[in-house]
């Protein structure tokens, strides 16, 4: 989904009548890929929210940068649009119950667990009693507890609503199952409607695999992926990323790009094989990523006092590289939300501000990842996405798991594209595995992903494992450090190594030390491949490592006095990502 330029363009016939229908509608709206739904469903809002009618509208998508599209095209219509991601309502529905609560503390399941329990117990009904409208995207992705959670919402809610969804795409066979329930659930009731006039698929290539839509529909769900695949080998064949010619294409086309593989792991190696030959690109987090900005910490770190009051947050948020579209009044709204606080309020508490980036309650929009010139994506994580042309990593004539299911993943990722469609070589997945006691892919001896929470960040760069002034490691992160850039591990020194775990590692970026491994990291290496070594036996160096952001951080408030940041324990630390290489001493025997 999406509708960046700055005029939208004018409504068909078919999406207007969509757009057209009265509040209280129950709408169910199948959307095939390319064909606007984005557009059409935030021109649906933006009318909901002009209405004379009292009420909220509620908006659930999957996606982040859907929700940030959305803040922003109704910026003017502030409150009366609730937009949030379905991986953030169960803590959005319980922060505003109970803000006092450690919600974040909870364990995913057990969030959704206690937001379905109170869903449907009805200890939740006056918080949605003005709902006026609700928006639900990709329906069809809908499965588990999120399923049931939505169900819920709309069997006790008394207001119209519109749902939205495409079973091409779906990812989880459930999907298909809750359009069918709600059918069954809403009979008559529901109207039904589609649109159909693609306008992303440009060229006959980026189209090819819709060309194949109405066929499948004739086709068993089996049958799909053969139907898919060969339509994705009669692209023009780029072999393997990992040459220089390939460079060359990658950096010199001007529109957006995007290289699409099965998983993730893929796409962690092809993301290794891009920097290898020197090609800037982004890896596409998972939607459940929630990566504060760095500027919320550089506004915290510039402020007196325990209150920010409304004139000052003003002059400072001038001076810092915020969002143009946030500049408006909108951004004290957000952080109000986070604080637990009221937009109309003069000052803003920053403990509390503080408390609620803690527990990750900053809005999706805040969170949501910045766009590149070429990202790279697992399938599933392109969903929403549109780019000028992409690389699909071809994922063989038999891939593992259900044919149907591969099947619609396949079809999402081949109807991304505007105008250029190639096929690319899948990427060497050989002797590359899921460790169960880690969690981490790895390949023995040779390498091991980066996870969130690798850097210690309870304490500012530069007053452990190395010593360095902790305020110009941060400049340096605001000023130097950019999303996508390549930074490696470097053993710090052979001794001082805890039991069960390696020896200390340094990530430094462009010869500069900006942050040190966390426990976790340290243990998880040695549990990897410690087997009895010395500290000195331990990778020299992991290479291959991106910084997927540089983003605020919130930790001890006397470890940040100490080391002369203030005293509110915010500051910037690097977020790693990647499948990291193992370099050895050349002495190191580690075949043995």
């Amino acid at each position: 989904m999406s509708d960046n330029d700055s005029d939208p363009p004018p409504l068909t016939r078919e999406q207007q009548a969509i757009v057209d229908q009265p509040p209280g509608a129950l709408l169910l709206l199948v959307a095939d890929a390319g064909t606007g739904k984005t557009h059409t469903l935030t021109r649906r809002v933006e009318l909901l929210a002009a209405s004379p009618l009292d009420g909220t509208i509620l908006v659930l998508t999957f996606s982040r940068a859907v929700v940030y599209e959305l803040q922003v095209r109704l910026a003017a219509h502030g409150r009366r649009v609730q937009a949030v991601a379905f991986d953030t309502w169960a803590l959005d529905l319980l922060t505003r119950i109970d803000p006092s609560a450690d919600w974040s503390g909870l364990p995913p399941e057990a969030r959704l667990d206690a937001a379905l329990q109170h869903l449907t117990t009805g200890l939740v009904d006056e918080l949605y009693d003005d709902l006026l409208h609700v928006v639900i995207d990709e329906a069809q992705d809908l499965a588990g507890r999120t399923r049931e959670m939505v169900e819920a919402l709309l069997e006790r809610v008394d207001c119209g609503f519109t749902i939205a969804g495409d079973p091409e795409q779906a990812v989880h066979a459930d999907g298909a199952g809750f359009l069918g329930r709600l059918r069954e659930a809403f009979g008559g009731d529901l109207a039904e409607a589609r649109l159909t006039q693609n306008f992303r698929n440009r060229t006959w290539e980026a189209a090819s695999a819709l060309s194949h839509t109405a066929r499948l529909s004739s086709l068993k769900e089996s049958d799909h992926y053969a139907v898919l695949r060969a339509a994705l080998c009669e692209r023009v064949d780029v072999g393997r990323l990992g040459q220089g010619f390939a460079a060359d294409a990658l950096t010199r086309y001007k529109g957006t790009t995007a290289v699409l593989c099965r998983t993730s792991a893929q796409a962690m190696i092809v993301s290794a094989d891009l920097q290898r030959i020197g090609v800037p690109h982004r890896l596409c987090r998972a939607p459940g990523d929630r990566v504060a900005p760095p500027w919320v910490g550089r506004l915290v770190g510039m402020c007196q006092g325990a209150l920010l009051s409304r004139p000052r947050f003003e002059e400072l948020v001038a001076t810092l590289a915020v969002p143009q579209e946030l500049t408006d009044g909108r951004l004290w709204d957000l952080l109000q939300r986070t604080a637990g606080g009221n937009p109309a309020d003069l000052t803003l508490e920053l403990t509390r501000l503080l408390a609620g980036i803690a527990a990750g309650r900053l809005p999706d929009e805040l969170t949501a990842q910045e766009p590149a010139q070429i990202m790279v994506s697992s399938f599933r994580r392109a969903k929403g996405l549109e780019f000028d042309r992409i690389l699909v990593a071809d994922p063989g004539p038999v891939p593992p798991g259900d044919l149907a299911a591969e099947a619609r993943l396949l079809y999402l990722a081949m109807t991304r594209a505007r105008y250029e469609m190639f096929r690319l070589e899948g990427p060497d997945m050989r002797g590359l595995a899921v460790d169960p006691g880690t969690g981490r892919w790895w390949r023995p001896r040779a390498g091991m992903q980066l996870l969130e929470g690798d850097l210690h960040t309870a304490e500012p760069a530069g007053v452990r494992d190395f010593l360095a002034d902790a305020a110009q490691v941060q400049s340096y992160l605001a000023t130097a450090v950019q999303s996508g850039d390549a930074a490696v591990l470097e053993r710090l020194y052979v001794h001082g190594r805890g039991p069960q775990e390696s020896p200390p590692y340094v990530l430094v970026h462009g010869g500069y030390a900006i942050g040190v491994a966390s426990e976790r990291f340290r243990r998880d290496l040695y549990r990897l491949i410690g087997d009895g070594r010395e500290p000195a036996e331990f990778p020299r160096t992991i290479t291959g490592i991106q910084v997927d952001a540089v983003r605020t951080v919130v930790g001890s408030a006397a470890a940040g006095a100490h080391a002369g940041l203030g005293p509110y324990g915010v500051w910037l630390a690097p977020r790693p990502a990647g499948i990291g290489q193992f370099i050895w001493d050349r002495s190191d025997h580690h075949e043995r």
